[in-house]
C-alpha cells in the first residue's frame, strides 16, 4: 500500500512560517489540557456545592475526562495518520471548545459529566495529533528543542492552573474556567487556518481498524476504571478483564492487515517499546506524589490550601525551566543518556521522600520536590524525542497517541496504588489526629513502592538502545520495519 507523503512542497519562508505555526499550535494545546485539569480540581468544591454532588459523583467530573481521553487517543492518532493530522486536530479543538461551552452552561451535574466525556474525546484528538504535527514539520536536529518547549508548556499549565483557577472561581465563579476555553479554542483554530498550510497523512489510503480500536478502547477503559476503584474484588475483576482484552487485542493486531497499533513497533523497535514503557513507569511513579504531599501538608502540617499549593508549585516550575534545556541536550546527546539520568534523579528524589515524618522541615520537602522536578524535566523531553523519532512518518500519529496514553494510564495506575495503600492501612476513615501516624506510614510505603518502580524504569530507559543518527528520521536500531 502506498504511503505517499501529502505534506506540501514549501519554500524556505513558508517552511519557517509552518514551523512557527506548528510550534504555537503545539505549545498552546500542550498548555490547555493540564491547565484545564489542574484548575478544575480547584473548582470541584464549588461545583459540588451548586449541584449538591457527593464525593463519588464529584469524582466522575475528573474521571470521565481522564477515561475518555485515554480510551480514544490511539484510534484518533491512527485516524490522523490516515485522513490527516490537521483535520483530526482541528476537530479535536472544536469538540473541546464546544464541550467547554456546554459545561459552562450546564444546568445539572449529569450534563457536566456527559460533556466532560466529550471534552476528553476532543482532548484525545488534540493530544494524539498535536505533537505529531510538530514532528512532521521540524527536522531531526531541532525536535528535542521544540519538544522541550511544549513539555515546558505542560508544566506551566499544571503550575498556573490552581493559581488562576482559584482566582477565577473565587471572583467570577467556576463556570468561567470553562468559558476561558472559548477564546483559546478560537485562537488555536485561527492560527491553523491562517498560518499552518498543508496536511500530513503519510498513511493515506490505508484502512482504519475499527474492530481493533473497539477492543483496545474497552480494554483500556476496563483497566483504568479498575485501578480507580482499588482495592476491591470488583476492581480486580475489571483489571483482569481489561488485561485479557489487551491480550486479545495483541493477538488480533498481529494478524490484521491494517492494525490501529502495529505490534511490530514493540516487537522489533527497541527504542519505541522501551521508551514507551519508561514513560508509563515514570508517570506511574510520580503522579501520586503531589496528591500525597497535598494531604500531608494540609492534614499533618495544618497548612491552608493556598500555602500547600505554593509549596507544591515548586516542582512544576523547575520542570518548566529545565525541560527546554533537556530537549536541546537530546538533540546533541544520546536521548537515552539524558532520559536515564533524569529517571535516576527522580529515583533519588523519591528515596529522599521515604524519610518523611510529621516533624520534617518544609524546606526539606521543597528540596525533594525541586529534585523531582529536575529529574522529570531531564526525562520527559528526551524520552518523548526518542519515541517520536523512532518511527517512520506514517506512524507519527500513533506514536504521539502512545505518549498520551502512557501518561493517562500511568496517572490512573499511580492513583490506584495510592488508594489501595490508603484503604489497606486507613480503611474509609478520614485523616484525624488519632490515625495521623498510620497516614504518614502509608505515605512512606507509597513512596517506597514508587521508588522501586522508578528503579526498574532506569533499566527500561537504558534498555532502549542507541538511536540511529543517520539521515532522515531517527529510527530504532535493528528495526527493519521503520526504515
Amino acid at each position: 500500500m502506498s504511503t505517499k507523503l501529502t505534506t506540501p512542497d514549501l519554500s524556505e519562508p513558508a517552511d519557517r512560517k509552518a514551523k512557527r505555526a506548528a510550534l504555537i499550535v503545539a505549545t498552546l494545546s500542550a498548555f490547555l489540557g493540564p491547565f484545564m485539569s489542574s484548575s478544575v480540581n480547584v473548582a470541584l468544591p464549588s461545583i459540588g456545592r451548586e449541584f449538591a454532588m457527593g464525593v463519588v459523583l464529584l469524582g466522575w467530573v475528573n474521571s470521565a475526562f481522564l477515561l475518555s481521553a485515554a480510551t480514544f487517543s490511539i484510534p484518533f492518532g491512527r485516524l490522523g495518520d490516515i485522513y490527516g493530522r490537521k483535520k483530526v486536530f482541528m476537530t479535536g479543538v472544536f469538540t473541546f471548545t464546544i464541550s467547554s461551552v456546554m459545561i459552562a452552561l450546564a444546568p445539572s451535574a449529569l450534563i457536566i459529566i456527559i460533556f466532560r466525556v466529550f471534552q476528553g474525546v476532543g482532548a484525545s484528538m488534540i493530544f494524539a495529533t498535536g505533537m505529531a504535527i510538530l514532528i512532521s514539520v521540524f527536522p531531526v536536529g531541532e525536535r528535542g528543542k521544540v519538544l522541550g518547549i511544549t513539555v515546558a508548556a505542560v508544566y506551566l499549565g499544571l503550575s498556573s492552573g490552581p493559581f488562576f483557577g482559584g482566582i477565577i472561581t473565587q471572583h467570577l465563579g467556576w463556570r468561567y474556567i470553562f468559558w476561558m476555553n472559548l477564546p483559546l479554542g478560537i485562537l488555536l483554530l485561527s492560527v491553523i487556518f491562517l498560518m499552518l498550510k498543508g496536511e500530513w497523512a503519510e498513511a493515506k489510503g490505508m484502512k482504519f481498524d475499527l474492530a481493533g480500536s473497539l477492543i483496545l478502547g474497552v480494554s483500556l477503559l476496563s483497566v483504568m476504571y479498575g485501578f480507580s476503584k482499588l482495592p476491591s474484588f470488583f476492581a480486580g475483576g475489571l483489571i483482569a478483564l481489561g488485561l485479557i482484552g489487551l491480550t486479545i487485542f495483541i493477538f488480533y493486531e498481529s494478524r490484521t492487515e491494517a492494525p490501529v497499533l502495529d505490534i511490530d513497533l514493540f516487537r522489533h523497535n527497541m527504542v519505541f517499546a522501551f521508551s514507551s514503557l519508561a514513560a508509563l513507569i515514570n508517570y506511574s511513579a510520580t503522579f501520586g506524589v503531589s496528591f500525597l504531599l497535598s494531604l500531608y501538608l494540609q492534614k499533618i502540617r495544618d497548612l491552608s490550601p493556598q500555602e500547600a499549593g505554593l509549596i507544591l508549585v515548586s516542582q512544576p516550575i523547575v520542570q518548566a525551566i529545565f525541560s527546554p534545556i533537556a530537549g536541546r541536550l537530546s538533540d546533541r546527546i544520546e536521548p537515552r543518556t539524558v532520559a536515564s539520568l533524569g529517571m535516576t534523579v527522580t529515583l533519588i528524589g523519591l528515596i529522599l521522600l521515604t524519610f518523611i515524618n510529621a516533624e520534617i522541615t518544609i524546606t526539606y520537602i521543597i528540596g525533594c520536590l525541586m529534585f523531582l522536578g529536575f529529574g522529570f524535566a531531564l526525562f520527559s523531553s528526551p524520552n518523548t524525542n526518542a519515541i517520536m523519532s523512532s518511527v517512520e512518518r506514517r506512524f507519527y500519529g500513533v506514536a504521539s497517541a502512545m505518549v498520551g496514553t502512557a501518561r493517562q494510564v500511568g496517572m490512573m495506575l499511580s492513583m490506584g496504588i495510592v488508594m489501595m495503600i490508603m484503604a489497606l492501612l486507613l480503611g474509609q476513615a478520614d485523616i484525624v489526629p488519632e490515625n495521623q501516624a498510620l497516614f504518614v506510614r502509608s505515605i512512606r510505603i507509597a513512596f517506597i513502592v514508587f521508588a522501586i518502580m522508578c528503579f526498574g524504569g532506569i533499566f527500561a530507559s537504558l534498555a532502549r538502545g542507541k538511536m540511529n543518527r543517520g539521515g532522515g528520521d531517527v529510527v530504532g536500531s535493528g528495526d527493519p520495519t521503520t526504515r
